[in-house]
This record gives structure tokens, sequence and C-alpha cells, in this order.
């Protein structure tokens, strides 16, 4: 009769632990004001140090290239999600190319005109892939589409909800276009375009 017992409250505590770790999953992807350095963390070059002064192009974009570009994209896009929904790109200027950043800047002075509060707590990533890259002139163009989880929502003065659900994690398809001027010694990357 005691081991029925046991396996309820063995079934109980892992019912308590998963929900332990999806509160803890929900709060970790928050910004915290320890997330790593930005222009450390995405200016990734496609070249080793030895190799910095050879021209970039399509033919030296290979998977190891692909893979380092994918990872600093990945902390980029978290980062200026977060940013966005907050109303702080001084953190991801540097990331934004000039014509994204003025449209960012409008849209945030739009919200704060109009009285209305975001709110994003970002889960993850669920995949990030190149769709295509190609060099015009000097410039160099990736396309990256991702597929995130972000739990967001839109309130206004009275803290009515106008969209989004602040209990409801959503997927999100995102594709963003970056690009960097291959005969800069600046390795960034810049956010050109945003497709939702």
């Amino acid at each position: 009769m005691n081991y029925s017992f046991e396996y309820i409250d063995i079934i109980l505590l892992a019912m308590i632990a998963g929900f332990i770790f999806l509160r803890l999953r929900g709060i970790l992807g928050k910004k915290t004001g320890h997330e790593e350095n930005m222009r450390a963390a995405f200016p990734h070059d496609f070249t080793t140090k030895s190799q910095q002064n050879q021209k970039i192009d399509e033919n030296s974009f290979d998977e190891k290239a692909k893979a380092d570009f994918l990872k600093g994209a990945k902390i980029a896009y978290e980062s200026i999600v977060t940013s966005f929904s907050s109303g702080e790109l001084k953190k991801i200027k540097a990331l934004l190319d000039k014509k994204v950043f003025n449209e960012f800047s409008e849209a945030i002075e739009e919200r704060k005109n109009k009285g209305l509060k975001s709110e994003t707590t970002f889960i993850g990533i669920n995949s990030a892939d190149i769709k295509n890259y190609s060099q015009i002139n000097n410039m160099f163009e990736v396309t990256v589409d991702f597929v995130s989880e972000i739990i967001s929502c839109v309130e206004d003065k009275e803290k009515k909800l106008i969209s989004g659900d602040p209990k409801k994690v959503k997927k999100v398809y995102d594709t963003w276009k970056f690009s960097r001027d291959i005969k800069s010694l600046s390795p960034n990357w810049l956010l050109v375009d945003t497709q939702a």
C-alpha cells in the first residue's frame, strides 16, 4: 500500500520540477543587464586573423564561416528584438544600418506617443538558417530565416491588453538581411532589412 503513495509522490515532484523549469526558462529569457557585449559578440569575420587582409567573397563563405556568422547573428537577433521591445536602441545602434535604426526609432516614438507599453520575454531561437548570400560591389549581404519563441504583449495606459498574450508563447518567423562592406577594416555586420 505504501508503494502506491511513493509513486504518487514521485509523479507530484516531477510535475513541480517541470513547472519550476518552465518558469525559470521564461524568466531567464528576460534582459538582466548581464548580457554579452554585442560589439564583441556579433562582429564575426569570414576569415581568421591571419587572413584578414584577404578579399572576402562568396567563395570564402564556407561552412565554418557560415556557422560563425550564424552564431553571431543569433546573439544579434535576440539583442535587437529585446532592445526594440524595451525601447532602448542605444545598446544596439552599432548593429543597425542607419535606415533600420531610424525606422525602429520612429516605431518606438509612435508607441510612446500613443501611451503603449510593450513587454517581451525572449524564450529562445528554434532555428536560424542562411536563406541566401550575395556580393554586390563592395557589399556582402546574408539573408537569414529565424524561427524563435517569444512571449509578447502590448498594453495601453490603463494596462488594457491591446495585442499579444502575456501568458502565451508564440512562434515568430522573421527574415533579416545583414550586410558588411568587404573593404572596410571593421568586421561589423549591420542589420539592413527585416521582414516578418
